[in-house]
């Protein structure tokens, strides 16, 4: 089984210029827990924000929401996988490192995202059979 073959397509960006209430509305909107930071420019890395980035920021830290940006915040660059990579790779790396997530590139192109909860869905349905 391929990355390609259990990631989500249709992965929800945010600007890193966004400011977090903006961020927490597009999450909200599209029932998710993580954005995909965008890039500046072609040669720029991706990020990601999730929620415990932005409860770390409004809790911990007392940040305004409507004060701090995404890229005050988010992660960057955000760990990528190729969408042709074997998915018990991806798996593993997951795990030695406590990624709950990652996002998979075709190239330098974002195609997807990858989390805890897309690779268990197949793990779960073998146990099953």
């Amino acid at each position: 089984m391929l990355v390609r073959d259990i990631m989500q397509s249709d992965v929800k960006t945010v600007s890193a210029f966004a400011t977090i209430r903006e961020a927490m509305r597009t999450m909200s909107r599209n029932q998710v827990k993580s954005l995909v930071v965008e890039r500046k420019d072609a040669n720029d890395a991706y990020g990601i924000i999730t929620y415990g980035s932005i409860l770390r920021t409004i809790v911990a830290e007392e940040g305004d929401i409507d004060l701090v940006h995404v890229y005050d915040i988010c992660a960057k660059p955000a760990i990528s996988v190729a969408a042709e990579l074997d998915a018990r790779h991806v798996a593993r790396l997951m795990v030695r490192h406590d990624f709950r997530r990652v996002i998979v590139l075709d190239g330098n192109e974002l195609t997807g995202i990858v989390t805890v909860d897309d690779i268990m869905t197949p793990v779960l349905r073998m146990a099953d059979e």
